[in-house]
């Protein structure tokens, strides 16, 4: 207020702010509970849950306008007003969204598992599930196994006193680096035209033959394991494929270089880099490089990774102990304790079929990583071998024709023709070595000869499954020929495949169809009938 004698304005006095004194217990007054109840009303968590509400109900405007007695009140500024707030944003449980009045049903929704919404939702909580389950059935089979067998693994599983009478199949196996080495002597002296083309196709024929039919003959002679003359076997497949191609690659080079023969492109300059004769050293390399298609180089890393090296190893061989474990501990009890499945009741057959169908599953995706991720890598990474594409994710694969496509366009590039996609299977896709090499020495010779591409089809499939049941028959000492019917028997597979993707669009039939027919059906039945074949074998000798 103005002073009269001064004429001078007085401050107004200050405001003092004081805390209303605490009620006594039991003495809450009603309209303190009332406004304690709007505040929380208006609060953030009860907005979120008008507004889920709202959403539930199909009303994608969020909260709807507030009621008239809000529209009244809101104006007036009364605390008793929606939520203390006034307006349509804020409010209490009278808003018309809240009334029974209120529409739920506002639009057509589909069921989240209908055919037409199943694919838009998110599956995260049924695989985590799938998951739960799939270690809730493990364990417990983990727990019957051993409560039923004891620990069945042994220190001598992989070696014993036994082990010493296969000392023939490694003096074989020390043996056979003379193939490659008689080899490079018949290049030597076909580059330098001592030899002409035929004499010297003839001479790794039967290089080829010869290294064949070695270790073949030591094991058919020898009493030796089953293990042992499968990785002597295993490991002669590998020298006869890579002696191939090494005869074949150095035959085109002499083509290309000494007759000049025409091609329809250019040489680029890493093709003219491998347009070379072979050395010795070359030649040592290609034999202990992971791969099965020779050319005089490759591309190469820059040092080797010691540290991570070590790390592989140490991989390498707890995956090698898992696959014991597995073998002695799992597989071993189901096959002795079962039955012929051609000969015992059909049920019983599936039954077992389906009991050795987990652990076999287990014991090849541990193969699969062992060897061709952990072994392969190791050689790459020793030999600082720098292509290392050993495998594509045929695991994801809708159908077999998509697999086979996408192993082989890593090799053929963007250019390759589309009649390639009909020839690999997913079983090459997961072993891209040795689809390289049918691919490089099979296939594409036969189709330049004029062969039709199902006939040069049928011809990769039939060597692919020779080389299977050479690897299986010779050791077992019997030939049954299962293994050359589980690789010939693809070929429907793939026409099934390409009817389905061709009926059904973007489906897994595929997918399924192959760990069905590999893991499920095909590899324990393969592994029963081999068992029961060997045993009634080693049952007529002895």
């Amino acid at each position: 207020m103005e002073d009269s004698n001064s004429g001078e304005i007085e401050p107004p006095p200050p405001v003092v702010h004081r805390r209303p004194p605490r009620p006594r217990r039991g003495d809450v007054t009603p309209e303190g509970f009332v406004a304690a109840l709007r505040r929380r009303l208006s609060s953030g968590a009860a907005v979120a849950a008008r507004a889920s509400f709202a959403a539930d109900s199909g009303d994608e405007s969020g909260p709807a306008e507030p009621s008239s007695s809000h529209r009244r009140g809101g104006s007036s500024g009364d605390t008793s007003s929606a939520g203390g707030g006034g307006g349509g944003s804020g409010g209490d449980f009278t808003a018309f969204s809240f009334r029974a009045a209120s529409p739920v049903h506002r639009k057509a929704k589909e069921s989240p598992l209908s055919s037409d919404a199943i694919f838009k939702q998110s599956h995260a909580g049924l695989f985590n599930l799938c998951i739960v389950v799939l270690v809730a059935v493990n364990g417990r089979l983990i727990i019957e196994n051993l409560m039923k067998y004891g620990l069945l693994i042994r220190t001598g599983f992989w070696f014993n006193s036994k082990s010493f009478r296969d000392w023939p199949l490694l003096m074989c196996c020390l043996t056979l680096p003379a193939f490659p080495l008689g080899a490079f002597a018949v290049e030597k002296l076909a580059f330098r035209n001592a030899i002409t083309d035929a004499v010297s196709t003839f001479v790794h024929v039967i290089l080829i033959t010869a290294e064949i039919i070695y270790p073949v003959l030591v094991i058919l002679m020898c009493d030796s394991a089953v293990v042992s003359g499968f990785l002597l076997m295993f490991i002669a497949c590998i020298v006869c494929l890579k002696l191939v191609s090494f005869a074949h690659t150095n035959h085109d080079i002499r083509q290309l270089t000494i007759s000049d023969k025409k091609v329809d492109n250019a040489f680029s300059t890493a093709d003219m880099d491998n347009l070379q004769a072979p050395t010795l050293g070359s030649l040592i390399y290609f034999m202990m490089a992971p791969t099965l298609c020779y050319q005089p180089s490759y591309p190469r890393t820059l040092y080797v990774r010691k540290g991570w090296l070590i790390r592989q190893v140490i991989l390498y061989l707890i995956f090698t102990g898992i696959q014991g474990f597995i073998i002695e501990q799992y597989i071993n009890p189901i096959v002795v304790n079962s039955q012929h499945p051609l000969k015992g009741g059909l049920l019983n057959a599936i039954e077992t079929v389906l009991r050795l169908s987990l652990p076999n599953v287990y014991l090849w995706l541990c193969m699969f990583y062992c060897f061709f991720h952990l072994w392969l890598n190791i050689l790459a990474e020793i030999l600082r071998f720098g292509d290392r594409e050993f495998y594509k994710d045929w695991w994801n694969a809708k159908t077999i024709d998509e697999v086979k496509y996408k192993s082989f366009s890593s090799y053929i590039g963007e250019n390759g023709t589309w009649y390639a996609s009909l020839f690999s299977t997913m079983l090459l896709s997961c072993n891209l070595p040795v689809h390289k090499w049918i691919v490089r020495h099979i296939y594409f010779p036969s189709m330049r000869s004029g062969i039709s591409k199902e006939v040069a089809v049928f011809i990769s499939f039939f060597v692919s499954a020779v080389l299977h049941e050479l690897c299986v028959a010779v050791p077992c000492r019997i030939v049954k020929f299962w293994a050359f019917l589980g690789i010939m028997l693809q070929i429907p597979l793939i026409i099934l495949t390409s009817y389905l993707k061709s009926k059904f669009r973007d489906t897994m039939a595929g997918n399924m169809i192959f760990w069905f027919f590999f893991c499920i059906y095909g590899q324990p039945m393969c592994v029963l009938l081999y068992y029961h074949d060997v045993m009634n074998r080693i049952g007529k000798t002895g």
